[in-house]
């Protein structure tokens, strides 16, 4: 089983559907990107010698030759190593050189970067420019056949975002991805021949991860020619490209909501905005349903277990006259349908309903391990089961609520404290911007709480203020005994608040 067989079957049944857009325009039919991406697989085999499972890396900012560049890859029996265009030199470095990659695909913006990068990985032969000749070279020639592959046998590897220590490699296997990709069906949706997807999302990561659901259904995919997140152009695509489904960050949705453009979107142009990678807070996601509609669609997900642990679906974010409607917001949905998810004690017993312990995950999403990582890998992998690292807990209808990451609970006077809660709290203020929670050692208390508020502009926010707003809605234990006031939260690629850099300002 190769993931690139969808790729084929969508050629067979929609060949002459647009699979590629690259901004406003066409670029290629489902039949020409298959024809294009066989050539190419022959050159990876032939031109530049790889055998199977050998690893290719590349490092571009979102274009339709990214897409080209992984279905050759796959095409040739061969493993994705996608790295995200937002990194530094020395993690390209590290990823490289952990992986082993032979080659490596880059856009021209990234070419001097790579090459930098280059030179601690040993194993790294050549380094492909997607904008010079030798990549339209990939073109001539004659297409090869499909290569066979085992659905164990490694097919992405997906590098954590490292807010702790060096990234691990998750080794995703053709069918990890073949059940995530089936399983977006099952959860999330089931879009329509000829509709479409925006990727302003990283491809190496979330939006990445849903292309394959997208091939399988003839769905035309469509890259912004500036290769970034711009909320005028994404909005701008939508229009041209209606019926569209897209992938965002919760500070990604926030930007769009809270962005005049938000308003030129045409009827039926939003089908569907899944989002993920980081909780988000109610007062947004109602602030959204107002604006958008009924859009929207959480997903909760790990690298290791790929956009599949639980999900919020559509109809629930829907449903308004629930009475629980607004604890059901604040949760990460139920369990997806390809996994079991239970919350468990260090023991690995399983906990009651509301009881809090770390969320565990079981199923064909779940990685192999980490790449040349057998340490890391027995930590996260016991008896079958994925232990997240996230802490969380069920309620009566099997809603799962995350509270936060282990490493990121408090514990002051030793009550547990679980940052989101207070977070969930300070964004109601209309004039909190952006806000994150951490713990400050405290000689009596062990830990206490520090706010750290990004006010909008203009606005005269008082510590005061924001007691009082605690006050009113959760324990007093819990409410901040500080409160830091900064320009902007730190963030990783991935637009996830780096809680570790934050420690650091304590």
């Amino acid at each position: 089983m190769n993931i690139a067989h969808l790729l084929l079957g969508a050629a067979q049944e929609f060949r002459d559907v647009t699979a590629l857009a690259r901004g406003e325009q066409a670029y290629l039919s489902y039949r020409d990107f298959w024809r294009k991406v066989s050539v190419m697989s022959t050159h990876l085999r032939q031109r530049f010698r790889l055998d199977r499972g050998d690893r290719v890396a590349f490092a571009m900012t979102n274009c339709v030759e990214s897409l080209e560049v992984m279905y050759a890859i796959w095409h040739a029996g061969l493993c994705a190593v996608p790295m995200n265009a937002k990194l530094h030199a020395k993690e390209f470095a590290f990823i490289l050189e952990n992986s082993g990659a032979r080659l490596c695909f880059v856009t021209d913006d990234l070419a001097v970067t790579i090459a930098e990068a280059a030179r601690e990985a040993p194993a790294l032969e050549q380094i492909v420019d997607a904008s010079t000749r030798a990549y339209r070279f990939m073109e001539v020639g004659d297409p090869s056949p499909i290569a066979d592959c085992e659905p164990t046998d490694p097919a992405w590897l997906f590098y954590t975002s490292g807010t702790t220590g060096r990234p691990k490699g998750a080794t995703l296997s053709h069918r990890n991805l073949l059940v995530m990709a089936l399983n977006y069906y099952a959860d999330v949706d089931r879009p329509p021949t000829g509709s479409s997807m925006v990727h302003a999302a990283p491809i190496s990561h979330g939006s990445g991860l849903w292309n394959f659901s997208m091939v399988a259904r003839g769905v035309t995919q469509i890259f912004p020619e500036s290769g970034r997140y711009e909320v005028p152009e994404t909005v701008a695509l939508m229009n041209r490209w209606p019926d569209c489904s897209i992938f965002l960050a919760p500070t990604m949705v926030k930007r769009l909501i809270e962005h005049p453009s938000v308003h030129e979107l045409k009827p039926g142009a939003l089908r569907l905005i899944s989002y993920g990678g980081a909780p988000m807070y109610v007062s947004d996601l109602k602030r959204g349903l107002d604006l958008l509609g009924n859009v929207l669609c959480q997903l909760y997900g790990q690298g290791e277990s790929p956009m599949t642990i639980t999900h919020l679906s559509r109809e629930v974010h829907g449903q308004r006259q629930h009475p629980r409607w607004e604890a059901r917001l604040a949760s990460a949905g139920v369990a997806d349908t390809c996994v079991e998810v239970r919350v468990v004690d260090e023991e690995g017993r399983r906990l009651p309903v509301g009881e809090v312990g770390e969320i565990v995950v079981k199923g064909d999403t779940v990685m192999a391990g980490y790449w040349n990582n057998p340490e890391a890998t027995a930590k996260s992998l016991r008896d079958g089961w994925l232990w997240t690292g996230d802490v969380g807990a069920f309620d009566e209808d099997g809603f799962l609520t995350l509270k936060d990451r282990s490493k990121d609970m408090i514990i002051s006077g030793g009550s547990n404290i679980y940052p989101r809660e207070i977070e969930d709290v300070l964004n109601l203020h209309p004039a909190v911007a952006e806000c994150s929670v951490v713990g400050r050692p405290h000689p009596e208390w062990g830990e206490e709480v520090v706010a750290f508020i990004v006010p909008r502009p203009g606005s005269n926010l008082t510590p005061a203020e924001l007691d009082q707003l605690c006050l009113d809605n959760i324990a007093r234990f819990k409410r901040p005994k500080d409160y830091r006031f900064i320009d902007a939260l730190p963030k990783n690629n991935y637009g996830k608040i780096l809680k570790t850099e934050l420690r650091t300002k304590l």
